[in-house]
């Protein structure tokens, strides 16, 4: 029976790039000469803790952090940019936390919607996946036509298709 995987999942290696090429072209901008700028990555948790001198520069350096994660091939909803920056002394520091595997509650957003959408296929929740099974790779192309219209503010793939 034919099958595929849906997924939300961040490539470590090219969030570590898209950090490096972001402090690597932000050390060499004038208007960032000489000031206080540092991002650092905790791979285990996927968090971003970032620090600049104001919130003008930490707006700059979002902005040029995801267009180069874009260009990594990371999508921007991947971010999620709920924290407030706050001032501690004379720098503002800003946790972004990186959507990584998707959480129970949005897979179950995602089986609802299959559900919904009326096609003659199967979802189950797998861990952090869901598993989409049909009779026809056609009704599975569907899903993932469908699944590209949905309003979820996740990052979705689609692997292991199987016929």
């Amino acid at each position: 029976m034919p099958s595929f995987d849906i997924v939300s999942k961040v490539d470590a290696q090219a969030l570590d790039n898209a950090v490096n090429v972001t402090t690597k072209e932000l050390s060499n901008r004038f208007d960032f000469k000489g000031s206080h700028l540092q991002i650092d990555l905790n791979r285990k948790e996927f968090k971003l803790s970032i620090e600049t001198e104001d919130e003008m520069k930490m707006r700059q350096l979002l902005d040029v952090l995801i267009s180069r994660a874009h260009k990594q091939g990371i999508a921007p909803e991947a971010f999620d940019m709920s924290k407030e920056p706050y001032q501690s002394g004379k720098l503002v520091k800003q946790e972004v936390q990186v959507r990584n595997g998707l959480r129970q509650e949005d897979a179950k957003k995602i089986v609802k919607l299959i559900k919904d959408g009326g096609l003659k296929v199967q979802a189950s929740i797998n861990d952090d996946l869901v598993r989409v099974t049909g009779k026809k790779i056609d009704d599975l192309q569907a899903v993932i036509q469908a699944s590209k219209g949905w309003d979820l503010a996740i990052p979705l793939q689609y692997e292991n298709m199987r016929s």
